[in-house]
Formats: structure tokens, C-alpha cells, sequence
């Protein structure tokens, strides 16, 4: 169930006249259309990505209901239920299982700082709570918390825990989740081809919002073996890897889909949209990945 590329879906809005913004399911169909047809596994929904912090509860249950409706028996559904309290995390999980999600994709705890032995305490918590896999995201960057590989394994233990999304781009961190049998899907984009050739699984990706097919093209040449092509690809999305990282994900990926045409260019704030300084190296970018989709 969980291997190749998947991708960390954003959420496509449109602005009102005052600036609120509002999802835009229309443009939400189309992009999960888009990578049905385009050989993605599976798509996370309400991930930080897809601006999980700012989406209300109706907003969160409408997205996750559609995914369902339009993916269930074709892709598989990973709901973003990680919050920085257990109580709302294992609520959220819940839900996510109630609406038909294949898993839950649980970030560890930001702002609060848990320790490790914290850490165990949550993600035991919500594990015992669930009836769904629960996968592990770990993405200190983001959270301040960072989920060591030797308490990882611990939690590895428990029947609930499948996986693993770590965006640590450490490989020594990684061959140590991989020795102790656990489930890695990386969470770094550029250097998930090195940690597929170590034995993760597949990818949890923001560039496969962008080339949804060539990171899946990727993904079959590491599992069948065939590592010199996939670096030699994956070479080619070197310049997107950088460009989504000039600001705060998802800003770049939502402005370049935007030009793409597959959705407005609105983000919700407190995030905003893209600076103008980067526009035209944006464009370049996407006139070089012609043929590339």
C-alpha cells in the first residue's frame, strides 16, 4: 500500500474581493483527475502541504470526502491528522477513518516540544485510538520536534504503525529506520532517489505536484532496480527541487501550478503568494520542463 510516489496534495483556493479565500473544488476534482491519470499511488489530503493549519474542520472533512469518493479502489487516501495536541490528533485520525481514508499521516507535535518519551506516549495514544495504519512524519524544520530513529522503531513496534515519513535528508538516519525493518518513505524530494537505492519504499513528494508523471517514472525505475536512469532523471528536476524551496512550501508549487493552469494563484494567509523577484526564474523553470508533466 505504501510505496512510490505519492504526492503531498496541495489545496487549491480562490479569493473573494476582500482577499478571504475559499477551496476551490472545481480545480481540487481536476488535480485529483490529474494524478489518477498520471500513475501516482497515493495522495495525502489536509498534509502541511495542503495548508492543514489554516483549513477549518468543514473544509477538511469536504476535501477528504471528495478524495475518497473520487479515488477509493484507484489511489490510495492519506489524511494529514497530526495536530500539537493528542486529544485533537487522535480526533481528527478518528474522523479521517470514518470518512473512508486508507491512513493516517500524523506529524509529530509542533510548538510543544515533547520529548521522546513524550513522543512515545503520543503516537502510542493515537496508534491505540486508530483502526486505520497510522504512518509517522517527521519534519523537524517545521515542528521544532525532532522523532529519533531509535524511538521510531520503538513505536514501529506496534501493530498500527506502518511507516514512516521521514524528511530528514540524513542517510545515515535513514539506513538506521531501514536495518530496523520499519517502512521509510522519504520526505525529501531531492534526495529521495539516494534513499529509494537504500531500500525506502517510495516518496512523499511536494515536486510531484508539479510532474506527477515523471515522479512516478522515477519512482518504477528505483523499484525495478534501474538507478542509473532514475539519477539521471531525476538530475533533470534538480532546478524544481531548488525553486520549491525559495519560500515557505507550498508558495512556490501553488504559483507555478497557477501558470500552469491547474489553479489560482491564492494562498491563505498568513502565508502569501509568491515574490515577484522569483517570477521570471518561475517561468524559465517551467518553459525547461516541457515534456515533463
Amino acid at each position: 500500500m505504501f510505496k512510490g510516489s505519492s504526492v503531498a496534495l496541495i489545496t487549491p483556493m480562490k479569493a473573494d474581493e476582500t482577499g478571504a479565500s475559499s477551496i476551490d473544488l472545481d480545480a481540487f476534482d481536476a488535480l485529483l483527475t490529474w494524478h489518477l491519470e498520471a500513475g501516482t499511488s497515493s495522495v495525502v489530503i489536509g498534509g502541511t502541504t495542503g495548508e492543514s493549519a489554516t483549513l477549518d474542520h468543514e473544509e477538511y472533512v469536504t476535501l477528504l470526502t471528495h478524495a475518497v469518493e473520487r479515488l477509493k479502489g484507484h489511489l490510495t487516501v492519506i489524511a494529514g491528522t497530526g495536530s500539537p495536541s493528542t486529544e485533537h490528533t487522535i480526533h481528527r485520525t478518528r474522523l479521517a477513518q470514518a470518512l473512508g481514508a486508507d491512513a493516517a499521516l500524523v506529524v509529530t507535535p509542533s510548538y510543544n516540544r515533547p520529548s521522546q518519551r513524550g513522543l512515545l506516549a503520543h503516537y502510542r495514544a493515537v496508534a491505540d485510538a486508530s483502526e486505520i495504519p497510522v504512518i509517522l512524519y517527521n519534519v523537524p524544520s517545521r515542528t521544532a520536534c525532532d522523532l529519533l530513529p531509535e524511538t521510531a522503531l520503538a513505536l514501529a513496534k506496534h501493530e498500527q504503525i506502518v511507516a514512516i515519513k521521514e524528511a530528514v535528508p540524513d542517510p545515515g538516519r535513514i539506513q538506521a529506520l531501514l536495518d530496523g525493518g520499519l517502512c521509510v518513505l522519504s520526505g525529501d524530494d531531492p534526495t529521495f532517489v539516494r534513499s529509494m537505492e537504500m531500500g525506502a519504499a517510495g516518496v512523499i513528494s511536494v515536486a510531484s505536484n508539479i510532474v506527477p508523471s515523471t515522479m512516478a517514472r522515477l519512482c518504477a525505475l528505483a523499484e525495478s532496480g534501474d538507478f542509473k536512469e532514475a539519477r539521471d532523471l531525476n538530475q533533470t528536476l534538480e532546478p524544481l527541487y531548488e525553486f520549491l524551496g525559495v519560500e515557505t512550501n507550498p508558495v512556490p508549487a501553488k504559483w507555478l501550478l497557477a501558470q500552469m493552469g491547474r489553479c489560482r494563484d491564492a494562498i491563505r494567509l498568513p502565508l502569501v503568494g509568491l515574490d515577484s523577484q522569483y517570477h521570471a526564474k518561475g517561468q524559465a523553470l517551467i518553459e525547461s520542463l516541457q515534456g515533463l508533466t
